[in-house]
């Protein structure tokens, strides 16, 4: 018996990957055409915030330093809830199947 490869192994439409293909060729483009308006504005060597100095890159630095770990925090405790959330809704339903009381019909 002779293997047959299957098409799309993926199960991905055909299309879908050429429409992706030309979105993102259209973004690119776009952005290639749109870069020299927006690299030619000048604020005389200032940023969005202000001038930079050393005093603002440490502050900046101190609160990365904290918000980083903080949001890993943060979803971790959200996730250990879920966690938990899942595993009594399991047992409970694990329990269910065993109870009398929901055994047999009428």
């Amino acid at each position: 018996m002779r293997y047959v490869r299957p098409r799309h192994p993926v199960g991905f439409p055909p299309m879908l990957g050429k429409r992706t293909a030309l979105i993102f060729g259209w973004v690119a483009l776009a952005m290639l055409i749109a870069a020299p308006d927006a690299l030619a504005v000048t604020h005389g060597g200032q940023g969005i915030y202000g001038p930079t100095n050393a005093l603002l890159i440490v502050k900046v630095m101190f609160f990365l330093l904290l918000f980083f770990p903080a949001i890993i925090v943060l979803f971790s405790l959200i996730q250990s809830r879920l966690d938990h959330r899942k595993h009594a809704r399991m047992d409970a339903a694990k329990r269910r199947q065993t109870a009398e009381e929901w055994k047999g019909g009428w």
